[in-house]
This record gives structure tokens, C-alpha cells and sequence, in this order.
């Protein structure tokens, strides 16, 4: 199989599915039009309620919901084959995450930009709400601390890395304050962009040099200093950090994917992993269990993720100019993910399938699988590092980017610089993640402590913001802190996809409540359905943890809820959305 046809095929579908299924939603389904304001305007406050052009949300939005999922979630499922990740890629996103993205985000604009637990407490009842927003606070914390372990592991005495990073802060404050300033969005975006470009340039002549040695940090060094910065992240108003990082790393993140597109072009590098292995049924040296119902537990971001209603109900809500512009940010967003997650899929299974392996098991159980390497100590030499024994995925995706590129005859040599260059790209995709994580936790702390004491659900008191940031990032930092990845990244899998049904349930009784005809709700229902019972049982066989037996418990509760709540409203006659009070 060539990569070209994969590509070409994956972009084809994702295309045709925006012109047509995305209309279908934005038009017939939720019936968007622009004629009252949106939250953005209703209640601006300078602080998180702020009209932003769409391509700034855009920008913000992508960058907040593609973390670690499109890029580590493929890279481990090809242990199945290359087949089963495409085919859930792709189904996963047309039909579930695309709809559920959108759904939720015009949902919670419909309730003023509050939080999914707030809409679950309006529309299913205060059981359903309590739930829904504890279950989100267990999910949201262990979505933190799994997407900063990656960056973590990648920035770890990585003085290039995590200089580049440090860089982005100020960089995007200032960007954000001349932006603001003067309101012209593409000198802003050009200068922070050429600054980003240098500071990613100059990382290697820092790394040997006084600032360099100070900026060499170990694991539990980073296990602190992560949290740290993600409580200022959350506690700033969004204009002056969190959306300017964001656009501005959305373009090296869009960018980077363009580049690797066109290098599928230039070489069309085959595809070596074969459409299906032996570890399809279980027994597998990087995920232990069999492809269904690991395959849509391992890729979750570019399919379906659960950590995307807490955007979409979080941030972004709360930022849209105009209501039509949920297609774009929500519906479109998503697409463009999946292609993020195809592209990673691509360059790890261009890898042979024995340096594939070699990468991703430990020495000791490669040894047992009885492959020899090929191509692997050519590229330990040429980037200068031992790369067998790194599972984790990133290390996989670094190399299978930095192969593809050096195929190119002009690129031949600088193996090193693409392989530092992919993994500050993906602690970058992922930090960015980590900033609007950590403030949607912010957000869900206040509108959930709130009912306890009343002057914590104001947004605009700033007291309870900076009491619900720390909270937030002492929650996530103690399990980064006190963890690995293997004891959290399973556990983020199953709490990540459970969130997704959560969101389609609450989604679904939305549908159900404004839609013309009732049968619309089926949008929500048929990912549902297969997403509840793939969760349920990959939970139990790994279940290995309270949180997991808690999560499940709320799961259940919710759906209950939710059935009793969709038999009640299936017997009244339909409303028209426009006779509807909400908020």
C-alpha cells in the first residue's frame, strides 16, 4: 500500500463529509442563524466572554482539542496493522466526533457558554448535572496529568525543547497585547509566527551554554514547574496568553502535518506494517489487548475524544462572534484532526514493522517477538541517540516524520534537526492542550463548588478564579507528580472515551428537545451506542483502579437518567427551536 492513495483517500472523505454531513448538521439539524447574539457578546466581560474572529477560534480551538491523541493514539494502534486505526480514524470522526464536537459547542452557547454539567443540570435534571460534573472533574484531572506525562517524558533533559517552549509564553503575551492594541490580526500573526521560527532555531546553540545547562531539568523538576505554569495559564484573561499561544502554535502544527503531506507526495513512501497483524487478537508487546475494543480506547483524539466537550463547553463557547461559525470551528476542526491523526499513522507505519516494534517494546520482551531490525542503526546514527526501547509513542512519531523527511534528497542530513524539531512539535501540540484543559477545569471547579458557595460560580471574581486554578493544577499536578505513564495513560484512555458518550448523551437530549424532527437525534445516538458499550468493556477488563470503578458507576447513573428523560420527551409534541427558553 502507498501512502499517496491513503492520503489522497483520507482528504477526499474528510472533504466530502464538511460539504454535506456538515451542512446537514449546521443547517437542518441545529438550524444555526445569526439573529441574537451570541454569549460572546451577551455577557463580554474583557476576561473569557470575547468576541474573536473566527479564524482566531479556529486557531484556538484546534490547537486545544489536538493534543496527544492524534499524534501517540495512532502511532500505538499500528501495532494492529495499519487498517483498523484508518477505518476507526475515519468512521470515528465522520460520524461521532464531528457531531459530537459541534452539538455540544452549540449547546453549551445555548445555555451561555456554562460547562456540559451545567447543561446536563438544565436539560436532564440535577442528578444528571451532579454526575456529569463530577464525573468531568475525575476525567478532566487524569486528561491533564496523561497529556502532560508525554510532554514530560519529551522535554526531559531536552534544554533545545524546552527552551523553544518557554519561548512561546512571552512571545504569544506580546502578540496578544498588540493585537489587542491595534486589532491588525495578520501583522500580529506574522511577527509572532517569524518569532516562534527563531526562537526554534536558536534552541541549538542555547543547549551547551550556561542557559542551557539551567534549562536541562529532570522529570520531577518539570512534574512541578508544569502545573505551575498551566495555574497562570488558567488565571490570565484569555486574550493575553491562551488564545494567542494557541493560533500562533497552530500554525506550526498545521504547518508541520502541511509539510509531511507534501513529503508523502514527493517520496510516496510505502506503507510496511501490514493491513492487519498478529496481535489483532490480543497479546500485543504495545497495547496487551485485542484490536476492538482497544483500537477506539488507544485513538481518541482524530476519532472521538472526550476531552473535546470540555472545550467545546468551555472556552470556546464563550468566544464565537457569530453563531454560524460553529460549523467551521466545531464540525471543521475535528476533520481537520482526524487528517492530523491519518498523517501520524502514515509516518509510523512507513517505519518497518521490526523498528516499529524495536521502538515500542522494552529490550527484553522485542526479544521474545523474534523480528531483527533494519533500518533502526542507520537512524540511531544519524540522530545521534539510541532510540530502541522508548514506547510511549512520541519517540515512534518522531522518527517516522524525521524518516520521511530525510528521504528527501535536499533534506538528507539534517535527521538530527527534524527529529528535535518533531519532538518540540509535539510537546508544543500538546501544552497547548494542557493551558485550555486546565482552565476549563477552572471553570468546572466554579460552576460545581459554586452551589456550595455561591460567589464562586461569578467568573469574574477573582478570588475563586485563582483559588479554582491552583485546585485545578494541584489535582492533575499530584497525579504527573506522583505517577507514570503506564499507570495513567491507560486510565485517561477509558475516562477519555466515556466522557465522549457523556457529551453525545447530553448532545442527544438537546437534539431531541430542538430539533424539528425527532429522528435527528439519531446523530448523537448511533455513535453513542457503539461508544457506551466499548468503553463499558474495555473498563472492566482493565479495571484496576477506584477512579475507573467511579467513572463507570457515573456513567451509568447518567445514562439511566438520560433514557428515562428521552421517553418522557419522545411522547410530547415537537417544539420549534425558536419557542425554546434556554440559559
Amino acid at each position: 500500500m502507498n501512502a499517496i492513495t491513503i492520503v489522497i483517500g483520507s482528504m477526499c472523505i474528510l472533504a466530502l463529509t464538511y460539504r454535506f454531513y456538515g451542512v446537514f448538521m449546521a443547517n437542518k439539524v441545529l438550524r444555526l442563524n445569526n439573529h441574537t447574539a451570541t454569549p460572546a457578546h451577551e455577557l463580554a466581560d474583557g476576561k473569557d466572554y470575547v468576541p474573536t474572529n473566527r479564524w482566531v477560534v479556529f486557531g484556538h480551538h484546534f490547537a486545544a482539542i489536538a493534543a496527544a491523541g492524534p499524534l501517540v493514539g495512532p502511532v500505538l494502534a499500528a501495532q494492529f496493522g495499519y487498517l483498523p486505526g484508518l477505518l476507526w480514524l475515519l468512521i470515528g470522526a465522520v460520524i461521532g466526533g464531528a457531531v459530537h464536537d459541534m452539538v455540544v459547542l452549540y449547546a453549551s452557547m445555548r445555555h451561555q457558554g456554562k460547562s456540559l454539567s451545567e447543561v446536563a443540570k438544565k436539560e436532564m435534571g440535577p442528578v444528571a448535572g451532579f454526575c456529569t460534573g463530577l464525573a468531568m472533574l475525575f476525567i478532566i484531572t487524569i486528561t491533564m496529568a496523561g497529556l502532560s506525562m508525554v510532554v514530560l517524558n519529551a522535554l526531559t533533559n531536552n534544554p533545545w525543547g524546552t527552551f523553544t517552549v518557554l519561548m512561546t509564553i512571552p512571545i504569544a503575551m506580546a502578540v496578544g497585547l498588540y493585537y489587542r492594541k491595534t486589532g491588525h490580526l495578520k501583522t500580529a500573526s506574522i511577527i509572532g509566527f517569524l518569532l516562534i521560527i527563531l526562537a526554534v532555531f536558536t534552541g541549538p546553540y542555547i543547549q551547551h551554554t550556561a542557559l542551557g545547562h539551567f534549562l536541562t531539568l529532570d522529570t520531577k523538576t518539570l512534574a512541578i514547574l508544569l502545573p505551575v505554569y498551566a495555574f497562570f495559564a488558567a488565571a490570565l484573561p484569555v486574550w493575553l496568553l491562551l488564545t494567542p499561544r494557541d493560533y500562533l502554535s497552530s500554525f506550526m502544527k498545521i504547518g508541520v502535518f502541511a509539510a509531511l503531506i507534501i513529503g508523502v507526495f514527493m517520496i510516496n513512501p510505502l506503507v510496511r506494517m501490514p493491513a492487519l497483524t498478529q496481535f489483532t487478537g490480543g497479546g500485543g508487546p504495545v497495547i496487551g489487548g485485542p484490536v476492538w475494543p482497544f483500537i477506539s480506547i488507544t485513538i481518541a483524539c482524530g476519532a472521538i475524544s472526550g476531552f473535546h466537550a470540555f472545550i467545546s463547553s468551555g472556552t470556546t463557547p464563550k468566544m464565537l462572534d457569530r453563531w454560524t461559525d460553529i460549523k467551521m470551528v466545531g464540525f471543521g476542526a475535528m476533520l481537520v484532526e482526524c487528517l492530523v491523526g491519518v498523517m501520524a499513522l502514515i509516518a509510523a507505519t512507513a517505519l518497518h514493522p521490526a523498528d516499529y516494534f524495536a521502538i515500542n517494546s522494552l529490550p527484553a520482551v522485542f526479544q521474545t517477538l523474534g523480528m531483527n531490525v533494519v533500518d533502526l542503526p542507520h537512524l540511531n546514527n544519524e540522530i545521534g541517540l539510541a532510540l530502541q526501547g522508548r514506547p510511549g509513542g512520541a519517540v515512534t512519531l518522531a522518527v517516522g516524520m524525521t524518516f520521511i523527511f530525510t528521504s528527501i534528497q535536499w533534506f538528507s542530513s539534517l535527521a538530527p534537526y527534524f527529529f528535535q524539531f518533531v519532538i518540540l512539535f509535539e510537546a508544543v501540540f500538546i501544552l497547548t492542550a494542557v493551558d485550555a484543559g486546565t482552565r476549563v477545569a477552572r471553570y468546572l471547579i466554579q460552576d460545581f463548588f459554586g452551589d456550595i458557595y455561591a460567589p464562586l460560580k461569578r467568573p469574574d471574581w477573582l478570588p475563586g478564579s485563582i483559588f479554582a486554578s491552583a485546585l485545578a493544577c494541584f489535582f492533575w499536578g499530584y497525579l504527573l507528580y506522583s505517577g507514570d505513564i503506564s499507570s495513567i495513560w491507560v486510565l485517561f484512555g477509558v475516562s477519555n472515551q466515556l466522557m465522549a458518550a457523556i457529551g453525545l448523551t447530553v448532545g442527544a437530549t438537546f437534539v431531541l428537545k430542538i430539533a424539528v424532527k425527532k429522528r435527528y437525534m439519531l446523530t448523537c445516538l448511533i455513535p453513542l451506542a457503539y461508544l457506551y458499550v466499548t468503553v463499558n468493556v474495555a473498563g472492566f477488563s482493565i479495571l484496576n483502579a477506584t477512579l475507573s470503578l467511579i467513572m463507570l458507576a457515573l456513567g451509568l447513573v447518567i445514562m439511566v437518567t438520560a433514557i428515562k428523560k428521552w421517553l418522557e420527551m419522545w411522547r410530547q409534541p415537537n417544539i420549534h427551536t425558536d419557542e425554546i427558553t434556554l440559559g
